[in-house]
């Protein structure tokens, strides 16, 4: 685990400490069941089926390596401005110490939109995801990279019981093998660097022949271009996360539109 990963899972285990004192699991069980679901799985696979690629557009106001990405960060206007774009998916960042995101966020952006929404974030405690359910997220995010298997495999099967779907991330063939013992189809190739945060598309290239048919890749990080877009197509990627080339653009949905056409 890298030295910034390490810190922020350290954070994330206080603050769930706090979140089980201000908020109890029963309470949020109660609030988590009236929440209705939208079908993430099911809106990758009917671009994939129409012949579209399937983009998880992201709504990221900072990240610790590059600082804040976007002044004017409104999160229902970006929701909005992705589903004109043709997004199939939202991911919305809600970790606040590291990427200056909020739960609200999510919240909003879901409400202005009929997208269904990935929370992302550092999911390391069963409590995250009744937490993540209550908060209207449709999936959720396991990182493999601070995650063993047996946790990856216990979180996984907590949120499939709550009718939640999992992207499971991976930055190398290692971290693959370990998600492969999961059962859902979403398998997320990172493009960064976790210790030099340097990204090279290459990164989901050469992986792909260790991934089976039966999965979906989702290439993250790295794509900032239909140059990029092309060369991921052409090796039968349809999948995309895309975050920071969408937020610095006046118009996210139409940076989107132009860059997936």
């Amino acid at each position: 685990m890298s030295d910034i990963l390490e810190r922020i899972i350290a954070v994330k285990r206080e603050e769930v400490r706090a979140a089980h004192l201000s908020a109890p699991l029963e309470e949020l069980r109660l609030e988590a069941s009236t929440r209705e679901l939208r079908d993430f799985v099911g809106a990758l696979r009917a671009k994939h089926a129409a012949g579209r690629p399937a983009v998880i557009a992201e709504v990221k106001k900072a990240s610790p390596s590059k600082g804040v990405l976007r002044e004017h960060f409104v999160p229902a206007e970006i929701a909005r401005s992705y589903e004109r774009g043709g997004a199939a998916c939202l991911s919305v960042l809600t970790d606040v110490r590291f990427f200056q995101g909020s739960t609200a966020y999510l919240e909003e952006a879901r409400a202005a939109c009929s997208l269904p929404v990935l929370r992302k974030d550092f999911i390391i405690d069963p409590y995250q995801i009744v937490e993540s359910r209550a908060m209207g997220a449709d999936a959720i995010l396991l990182i493999a990279a601070a995650l063993s298997t047996p946790q990856m495999q216990e979180l996984e099967a907590f949120a499939h019981s709550l009718n939640l779907a999992v992207l499971v991330e991976v930055h190398d063939a290692a971290e693959l093998g370990e998600a492969l013992t999961l059962k859902t189809p979403l398998i997320g190739i990172n493009n960064r660097n976790l210790r030099t945060f340097e990204t090279s598309i290459d990164t989901t290239l050469d992986m792909l022949e260790n991934v089976p048919d039966d999965r979906i890749v989702v290439t993250e990080s790295g794509i900032l271009s239909r140059a990029d877009v092309s060369r991921m197509r052409d090796a039968s990627v349809h999948t995309f996360l895309v975050g920071e080339a969408f937020m610095r653009a006046d118009d996210p949905g139409a940076e989107l539109a132009a860059m997936f056409s």
